[in-house]
């Protein structure tokens, strides 16, 4: 690895080192270091334990325990700077150990994760969040033979390499990660590199396995979920221009549950939300820096008498301390997969979207969030 010196029009070698040499330990560096970015392993996935023992008549621990966005489970074993040679055989084992997991036992496992580690927060909602899906119903965690292998070291003994390609010619998808500190100065840098199989060439070194009943189930649940939305929306956004809402004017019909529209504060936006038991209308405060959130919430909920005043009703004030984001939610109970009541939804939606815009619009675009906030207080 190379830094390019632009004034001089010269490369630099970066000094490349051992884990060791830096005192660099494993569980509480590299572990830790993937653990709080995860997708530094090239794809979205979701850490859901460390040192996870959970196995029945052993007390062995795996190293860290993902979700991938197909919802397999993902055993990631890190070694520094040799592999060792049993680490795919500790692997497999741990993938056998966590391949009769069912969904109720990994939002388990998540829970506690979150509790020990995070601060606490809902496993069952934040799954849903990574998978994007409603509910858990719509996918099937942990499906089948599709548990994954990710090893990692500074090098790899020819053992496991080879391990590691016959894995994959049987359809087992495996993959190394080649982790080498560099430093540069005081800086230390970590490059991060897919050894096997190469990106390129992975799509054709993973082969498809056979879906299970349930698999099978899911999938065509999720899409039959997900033609009911665009057809849904497609009502509900011919109702919105019949009525001369011009907020969702250059929004198409989506598979997803929601629909957002900007109203003049960036990250926000105003929704409608499409479920299986209700539809809603809500203001969504998402922007990055959650003090900001909390305090553009506080600052509306200040004038909650008033905007619900001007509203009609009484709506649902959500800070939700735990999460980043924070909602203004007015909601209304339908029989959301029963085409018959989706006129009588999309009126309502069309009707509480000109309301909730009507009563919020100005006053939360007038609020200037300060340069410096607060860190929010907890309630």
């Amino acid at each position: 690895m190379f830094r390019v010196d632009r004034t001089q029009n010269r490369l630099s070698r970066l000094v490349q080192k051992r884990f060791s040499d830096l005192n660099l330990r494993e569980r509480d560096h590299l572990q830790e270091w993937l653990a709080n970015q995860p997708d530094a392993l090239g794809e979205e996935l979701l850490i859901i334990q460390k040192e996870f023992d959970g196995f029945d008549e052993t007390r062995e621990r795996l190293d860290l325990l993902a979700l991938d966005k197909d919802g397999n489970l993902v055993v990631i074993e890190n070694k520094l700077d040799d592999s060792g040679r049993d680490v795919t055989w500790q692997a497999l084992k741990y993938t056998a150990y966590v391949s009769p997991l069912k969904t109720t036992d990994i939002v388990t496992i998540y829970q506690q994760y979150l509790d020990r580690y995070c601060g606490g927060g809902n496993a069952v909602e934040q799954i849903c969040e990574f998978m994007e899906v409603e509910d858990l119903s719509e996918v099937v965690l942990n499906p089948g033979n599709d548990q994954r292998m990710i090893f990692i070291a500074a090098n790899f003994r020819r053992e496991v390499t080879a391990t590691v390609l016959w894995l994959l010619s049987r359809g087992i998808r495996a993959q190394c990660f080649k982790v080498t500190p560099f430093m540069l100065s005081d800086e230390l840098i970590i490059d991060v590199q897919q050894i096997i199989p190469t990106p390129e060439a992975a799509d054709f070194m993973i082969g498809m396995s056979s879906k299970e009943n349930e698999e099978k189930a899911a999938q065509d649940n999720q899409k039959q979920r997900h033609s009911l939305r665009i057809d849904f929306w497609q009502i509900a956004l011919e109702q919105l221009r019949k009525d001369g809402v011009g907020l969702f004017a250059n929004i198409s019909p989506t598979r997803s549950h929601w629909l957002s529209a900007g109203f003049g504060i960036s990250s926000c936006s105003f929704q409608l939300i499409f479920l299986r038991k209700e539809a809603r209308v809500q203001l969504s405060l998402d922007r990055p820096d959650k003090a900001e959130n909390k305090w553009l919430f506080d600052q509306l909920h200040a004038q909650k008498d008033e905007i619900e005043a001007d509203f009609g009703e009484r709506l649902v004030w959500r800070r939700m301390d735990e999460n980043k984001q924070s909602l203004i939610v007015h909601s209304e109970e339908f029989d959301g997969f029963n085409q018959d009541s989706w006129p009588e939804m999309a009126i309502w939606m069309s009707k509480n979207m000109q309301r909730l815009e009507q009563a919020l619009r100005t006053r939360a675009t007038q609020l200037n969030i300060p340069a410096t906030l607060p860190a929010p207080e907890e309630s």
